[in-house]
């Protein structure tokens, strides 16, 4: 019952492991429903696209998650402390994928679509 309506996209994990594709589908999802504005800072958002976009955002992440930022009614606070939370990733990520984009060799693969596959999570 929790899911009535489907899932847009893959939710934010707890662990944050998916924050920087989460991040960008978030943003063209709620562009795409005019309601970007709703997660800049000094917005002039009426209280309607407030609720449409937090609904929008807690039906987006991880039950844990809403549980912990149960009492957050601002799109742009939840947007903020999730942001607080999970930006560190940037500076975990970037390094591993460039060691990983270092130490790749075609050599190591025994097809084609392994190494293209590798190379596109490295590159993603």
């Amino acid at each position: 019952m929790a899911n009535i309506e489907n899932r847009k996209f893959v939710a934010l994990d707890i662990s944050g492991k998916n924050y920087l594709s989460w991040v960008l589908d978030v943003k063209l999802h709620l562009s795409a429903k005019k309601l970007r504005h709703t997660i800049d800072e000094d917005n002039a958002a009426s209280n309607e696209e407030r609720a449409t976009a937090l609904i929008f955002l807690r039906h987006h992440i991880d039950d844990g998650l809403k549980y912990e930022y149960l009492t957050v009614e601002n799109p742009l606070e939840l947007w903020q402390n999730l942001n607080d939370r999970f930006e560190h990733l940037k500076a975990v990520v970037l390094p591993k994928a460039l060691n990983d984009w270092s130490q790749l060799r075609f050599q190591d693969f025994k097809t084609v679509s392994e190494y293209n596959s590798t190379l596109f999570k490295i590159v993603s």
